[in-house]
């Protein structure tokens, strides 16, 4: 763990544009830079650099953020690796909190297992011409050249069984090493052999490019051997997070804005070679969410070719399920019957392969359809069960838009009313979300059966303190619908306000009604927090409370405002880091009501539009309230009538003083 003395002090030397200018050509404009996106193909100049928010933003395809955040994005690092190559670029020394004991032997027995397994790659890639060179042969004899099967380090592991064990060995590796790379087995009488032996081999990198498994094929027509042999799981290789060719992959995804995801590893080197660089394939085992998730870092669009027989089939729409439960978008293409990705890549040209997925790509409607339902149109009972399916599939996305398109799109197709897919969908949904928090509540309660129980007269820890109460937020995951898209606007209107005018003093005339009562200045922050906390308010939408929270923790250490900005664009919470992108951006639209504030004084616009907003939200909250009060009154069991009446003639006085109010400012 990197001391955050050491975060911040790398947070505040790197300068965006040195950090970006060591990838892409920057040209001075004004008081920024400009040039091509390195994230996606553009002919005209859409990138953006801002050196006096240390950010940047590209109009073309969307992408934004920070120093840190374009190293992450450009490299495909995590968040503590790229502050890492940060530091390393600035001379910035990384002294990272003391390792126990334990936390150290793990790391060197991670990092022994790295060499072994570089070792191993490089023995494969030099023994491919062994054994007659049948390994090469092999390769050759699929359409690989020579630069293709040096890219992806594709070798051979020799027919002896222990030709690895004995190199290795004689390079002073360990056996214990090898046989925890999952590079050799050991026997019950403790003697050791090669796992790979002749096998054509193809190593599997991290995003990074580092080797962490391998993959062996057989050339043997023997039935009693394995036709695929895959390294087994290991401290540096967890099969359900690996991808297959991504350390090669990813740059062309976050081009293209589009993963290709295939079955096979030689159908990834084969299109590769042809120049459809966006392929990866998962590492001998079904597609996975972890999986997904990884290849959502550098994409939002999920293109499935998988094989037309049943096995293909099933794993298609397991893909799809896990792709739109992400927030992605999905489509799949079957290839020419009796064609696979690699043998199809030998036969055209990129152009041609690239032109026959655009114009055969299906979505989950058109796929499903004729997958499932086939020559079956006629048959209502195979039909019914399409429909159920495609409906389940649209329940799985997290965007209500998106959701009703589908389910236009499927009732379309089959002449059906909409009503009935909705709520076959909405049905499915509600019992996910319900089975879902049920798992949580389990795994909760089982966390807390395991904790250990304060021993009798002992004390528990005060927590640290905190002049501010905290709100408890549970992060959502990333781009997940919001609780109250109603009051959302109103809440991201107060949190621009604060992120980027917080510090500033309302300057409010003396006969003010929102002036301090003891006469004394007040920020822009701290009017809002007062006023929220007057009413006992909190946000609702949990991802602008927790950026709200997180704030005022920078607030509360005394930072500046340039400083509180630069720790929420570069927080480690993918969540928090986006909001402060969008609200710390520049949109550079030029609108009448732009342009007019543009002729008035920051502190005149603060004055009036602060309270406004702040006002705006509490009538929103009201409203909300009444018609809860309102419901509840109409209610067969409604509890004390009086009670709420009264509740909602004092809510409804406050609602009419709002809107006075605000027709007052």
């Amino acid at each position: 763990m990197i001391p955050k003395a050491t975060v911040d002090l790398i947070l505040d030397t790197a300068q965006v544009v040195d950090v970006i200018g060591d990838f892409v050509s920057l040209k001075k404009r004004g008081a920024s830079y400009i040039a091509c996106c390195p994230f996606h193909n553009e002919k005209t100049p859409s990138f953006i650099v801002t050196p006096a928010k240390g950010i940047y933003k590209c109009f073309g395809c969307g992408k934004s953020g920070t120093a840190v955040g374009f190293i992450m994005e450009h490299e495909s690092l995590t968040y503590p690796e790229a502050l890492k190559w940060l530091a390393k670029r600035y001379n910035i020394e990384v002294q990272e909190k003391e390792e126990s004991a334990e936390e150290i032997a793990a790391r060197q027995h991670g990092e022994s297992l790295y060499l072994v397994s570089e070792f191993a790659a490089k023995f494969f890639a030099g023994s491919l011409d062994k054994d007659g060179g049948v390994g090469y042969q092999y390769l050759r004899s699929r359409g690989l050249e020579d630069e293709t099967i040096r890219r992806f380090g594709l070798g051979w592991s020799p027919a002896d069984r222990t030709a690895l064990l004995t190199a290795a060995k004689a390079e002073g590796f360990k056996e214990e090493y090898l046989v925890d790379a999952g590079l050799c087995i050991r026997r019950e009488d403790g003697s050791v052999y090669d796992r790979f032996a002749e096998r054509v081999i193809f190593p599997i990198y991290s995003a990074t490019g580092r080797v962490i498994a391998f993959g062996g094929r057989t050339l043997r027509t023997d039935k009693s051997v394995a036709k695929y042999v895959n390294s087994p799981e290991t401290a540096i290789y967890e099969k359900n997070k690996a991808l297959y060719g991504i350390s090669l992959a990813k740059n062309a995804i976050s081009k293209a804005d589009r993963c290709i995801l295939v079955e096979g590893n030689v159908d990834v080197v084969s299109m590769h070679q042809l120049g459809l660089s966006n392929v990866v394939a998962s590492c001998g085992t079904s597609l996975t969410a972890n999986q997904v998730d990884f290849i959502h870092r550098f994409t939002d669009n999920v293109t499935i070719m998988y094989d037309a027989d049943a096995a293909g089939v099933h794993g298609a729409l397991r893909g799809m399920e896990l792709v739109l439960a992400a927030g992605m978008n999905v489509k799949a293409v079957l290839l020419p019957e009796g064609e696979d990705p690699d043998s199809y890549s030998r036969k055209v040209t990129r152009e041609e392969f690239e032109e026959y997925i655009r114009t055969h790509e299906q979505d989950l409607v058109d796929y499903v359809t004729d997958m499932v339902l086939g020559d079956n149109s006629s048959d209502p009972l195979k039909k019914a069960e399409v429909l159920n399916q495609i409906a389940d599939l649209i329940s799985l996305m997290p965007d209500r838009i998106k959701r009703q398109t589908y389910i236009e799109s499927a009732a379309k197709r089959f002449g059906v009313e909409q009503d009935l897919l909705s709520e076959r969908s909405r049905a499915t949904r509600e019992k996910r979300i319900i089975d879902e928090q049920k798992r949580r509540e389990r795994e909760n309660s089982q966390r807390q059966a395991q904790e250990p129980a304060t021993p009798a007269g002992g004390e528990v820890a005060a927590p640290a303190e905190n002049p501010r109460p905290r709100r408890g937020v549970t992060p959502m995951p990333f781009a997940s619908e919001l609780t109250d898209r109603e009051l959302a606007s109103s809440e991201l209107a107060l949190l621009d306000f604060m992120l980027n005018n917080g510090l500033d003093e309302l300057m409010f005339s003396p006969d003010s009604e929102f002036r301090p009562t003891d006469g004394g200045s007040i920020t822009v922050a701290e009017f809002i927090d007062n006023s929220l906390a007057g009413d006992s308010m909190d946000f609702v939408n949990e991802i602008y409370a927790k950026v709200y929270d997180t704030y005022f923790e920078l607030f509360d250490q005394g930072l500046d405002q340039q400083k509180i900005q630069t720790r929420l664009l570069n927080s480690e919470d993918p969540q928090i880091a986006a909001v402060a992108r969008e609200l710390l951006i520049d949109k550079y639209a030029l609108t009448v009501e732009n342009y007019v504030k543009s002729l008035t004084k920051t502190e005149t616009i603060l004055v009036i539009n602060v309270p406004r907003a702040m006002m705006i939200y509490q009538s929103k909250r009201v409203e909300k309230e009444i018609a809860e009060k309102t419901r509840a009154l109409a209610s067969p069991d409604a509890g004390n009538v009086e009670e709420l009446l009264a509740d909602i003639s004092r809510l409804s006085a406050i609602k009419v003083m709002l809107k006075n109010r605000l027709g007052h400012v």
